[in-house]
């Protein structure tokens, strides 16, 4: 029988979260967290939910080394230990699968849950970033949690699309003068395509680029992808006084509106190990 599975971009939530307009002090990006997370369990009532983290984009950087340099990060809400913090619950009090490999990214991994090791189940995969475009298939859905609604297979070629524009929020460069209706128009004419890449180093970067955005196989370290799912019963006591010491009050303020909220996770509780 199919699962269904839903696939979390967790830092593209956290930071979702991180600017979300809801202030609570020095727990807001927390609070922000744990209150969005619900109505998404909600909302796709899944047999198995995996929380995926980044590792470090070995073979990308390998190819460049200037790879997502251009992103300047700062900390002055504090966000690493907030960061570290929702990890640590999620990881401690929620029925979660946690995922993480050390040399790869968060979407190589997600893509690989998708569309190998779940491709026979239902999957939705939750994430603002449109690279899980090349995701999409007849099992395997992407939900934008800012749109609030789910995104389309282009009927172009995606990888190939972005290799010629690029993305700047990656540090990838297109190509002079190609935007997106030149490369659409590319796309659809085979020849006028070839005779672009025929151009002294366009093949070089073309491939290149295209090594860069496709979402990589992981065929051969598959097993040393690390999973944390705890066998044990749920102790939903210690995480209202997590909670309570934090001040969320409008989780855990009225019984029943706590017990809503615990009750959304206790299918995930039966289903963790079953993956």
């Amino acid at each position: 029988m199919k699962k269904k599975v839903l696939l979390l971009d967790g830092y593209n939530l956290i930071y979702r979260a991180r600017h979300s307009r809801m202030n609570k002090g020095e727990y807001s990006t927390v609070f922000n967290f744990f209150r969005s997370l619900r109505p998404l369990i909600e909302l796709f009532d899944p047999d198995l939910t995996y929380f995926v983290l980044e590792g470090r984009p070995v073979k990308r950087l390998s190819v460049d080394s200037e790879y997502k340099g251009q992103r300047t990060y700062h900390n002055k809400d504090n966000f690493n230990e907030q960061r570290r913090k929702i990890i640590s619950l999620l990881k401690e009090y929620f029925p979660f699968i946690v995922t993480r490999h050390e040399d790869y990214e968060c979407d190589d991994i997600i893509n690989y849950l998708a569309n190998d090791k779940h491709e026979e189940d239902d999957c939705v995969i939750i994430s603002s970033d449109t690279d899980f475009i090349q995701s999409i298939n007849d099992n395997t859905k992407l939900y934008s949690p800012v749109r609030k609604t789910f995104l389309d297979k282009t009927e172009y070629n995606y990888v190939m699309w972005k290799a010629l524009v690029g993305d700047a929020s990656d540090n990838i460069e297109g190509f002079k003068g190609i935007g997106d209706k030149s490369a659409k128009k590319m796309l659809a004419n085979e020849n006028l395509l070839s005779e672009f890449l025929l151009k002294e180093g366009h093949q070089e970067k073309f491939d290149r680029n295209k090594f860069m955005i496709a979402f990589h196989n992981l065929e051969e370290d598959k097993e040393t992808i690390d999973f944390v799912s705890l066998d044990k019963t749920y102790e939903w006591d210690l995480l209202k006084k997590e909670f309570m010491d934090m001040e969320f009050n409008s989780i855990i303020g009225k019984e029943k509106t706590w017990e809503k909220y615990i009750k959304t996770f206790s299918k995930l509780e039966r289903n963790r190990h079953d993956n």
